[in-house]
């Protein structure tokens, strides 16, 4: 008998966890300091809170390529955050896991972007579907969320991924020979899309998906 996988992820505006403006600081970087301290600071807070233990005892290190993971205990984790939101993605059983979020109101050069990171099949899905900013953000999420699940980061080339995001649906799989196969799920939640990945584990029915929950602050 196994054990159900699950994933846990957390979403959260940064407005609640970023409580004062960059006016308040003599430059960008160091706003920017203080706002991965205040985003840190809450990462641990759910992850403590996960765990049931104190915030001092969590222990952090890298592996090689730089994706942050938890030594102290066997909580796997990954986060995101884009202008306005923060995701935290967390499983106690999925090893390999990655989070994205975007807002679909932010301001990109969508053409340029495509022609740079998408495959060729998805530029051409996302031009038959009259650049579809969804479909755009879709894919640019799951390809984040498959990288940093793979640990990779950018050092794979973006378009060389081809993630086959469908246009209606919001989950899938998708295979790299550098990296081998992904599931991901995309969730559209007002005007944020928040898409999370994890290695695709087979057993003898199959691919197993885990149970996904999601939880909005």
């Amino acid at each position: 008998m196994t054990t159900t996988r699950k994933i846990e992820i957390h979403v959260q505006a940064l407005a609640q966890l970023v409580d004062r403006d960059k006016a308040d600081f003599a430059d960008l970087r160091s706003f920017n300091h203080y706002k991965k301290g205040q985003i840190q600071a809450y990462r641990n807070q759910l992850l403590a809170k996960k765990l049931a233990c104190d915030i001092s005892g969590l222990s952090f290190s890298k592996h090689e390529q730089g994706k942050p993971f938890l030594n102290s205990h066997s909580l796997h984790f990954n986060h995101s955050h884009s202008q306005q939101y923060y995701a935290l993605v967390m499983s106690e059983r999925v090893k390999d896991i990655g989070i994205d979020v975007e807002e679909l109101d932010r301001k990109v050069r969508f053409d340029a972007l495509a022609q740079h990171a998408f495959h060729p099949e998805e530029y051409q899905i996302w031009q038959q579907q009259a650049r579809d900013q969804e479909y755009w953000f879709k894919v640019w999420t799951t390809k984040e969320a498959i990288l940093k699940a793979s640990g990779l980061g950018i050092r794979l080339d973006l378009n060389s991924l081809n993630t086959q995001v469908h246009p209606s649906n919001h989950g899938g799989m998708c295979t790299h020979p550098l990296i081998g196969t992904f599931a991901y799920q995309n969730f559209i939640l007002n005007r944020v899309v928040v898409t999370v990945a994890w290695r695709a584990e087979q057993s003898c029915r199959g691919f197993q998906f885990p149970q996904i929950q999601m939880i909005q602050h």
